[in-house]
């Protein structure tokens, strides 16, 4: 029997930190948490106990991160959303070194939507007009969404679109022909809801995914974790842990 993945858990005080922690008790023999850390404790120490680091805390812990991991050759697992074009550019340059899974969203289900999505945008066409809706719980600071942006670049590689517009709420202006965008609402317990619209004359294209529960995100993270380990220096996404990437 092979001995279970060692992970370093950044992040663990928060909701997705929590559930993980309790899913990974529930798995002890595919998955061991040797250490749960935050923000302001000290990472380093626990390097060398653990094969593999699951970050979800804070956008701006990410240097420190990508600088511990490449320093101790440490696979990562990169859950956290809200990073900067500078941040994006570091972790890219992390992942020449150490493999790192680096995704907006871990759900298996929300995965399947990216690949739905960029489908649809492939056989409609530039007929279709394509918003993007998503809403999350009151306490969500980034807006919008790490994976409302993931399926606008989706869309505008599929569609070679440049113009993303985006609107905390409601309508934002008057549409331009041939632009994507992106509605954020925000209240209550909301997990995550994400809506793709393809709007056409005369007909119309709903993909819809609803989180009830973090266990799935949470399921996705340390399947990636898992994954990882033993993998070489990249940058990959939940479409390679799930093997969707294998068919373009």
């Amino acid at each position: 029997m092979s001995k279970p993945v060692r992970v370093l858990l950044v992040g663990a005080a928060g909701r997705m930190g929590q559930t993980i922690v309790d899913l990974a008790k529930q798995d002890g023999a595919k998955i061991d948490i040797v250490a749960s850390c935050d923000i302001g404790d000290h990472i380093e120490p626990h390097m060398s106990r653990s094969d593999v680091l699951i970050d979800f805390s804070h956008a701006d812990a990410i240097d420190e991160i990508c600088r511990l991991a490449e320093g101790h050759k440490q696979p990562l697992v990169i859950g956290t959303t809200g990073h900067s074009e500078k941040q994006r550019d570091g972790i890219s340059k992390c992942a020449e070194n150490v493999p790192i899974v680096y995704a907006s969203n871990f759900s298996v289900g929300v995965n399947a939507l990216f690949w739905l999505t960029r489908k649809a945008a492939e056989l409609l066409g530039p007929e279709f007009d394509v918003e993007i809706v998503e809403m999350h719980h009151r306490m969500k600071e980034d807006a919008p969404s790490g994976t409302a942006k993931t399926l606008a670049e989706i869309l505008q590689k599929a569609r070679k679109i440049d113009k993303v517009r985006h609107g905390r709420e409601g309508i934002i202006g008057e549409r331009k022909p041939n632009e994507i965008g992106i509605h954020s609402l925000r209240g209550g317990d909301v997990v995550g809801d994400h809506t793709v619209i393809f709007a056409g004359t005369g007909e119309r294209i709903e993909l819809t995914h609803r989180a009830s529960s973090r266990e799935t995100f949470a399921k996705g993270a340390l399947r990636a974790a898992q994954w990882i380990v033993g993998k070489p220096p990249k940058l990959y996404s939940m479409q390679d842990v799930l093997g969707l990437n294998s068919e373009k």
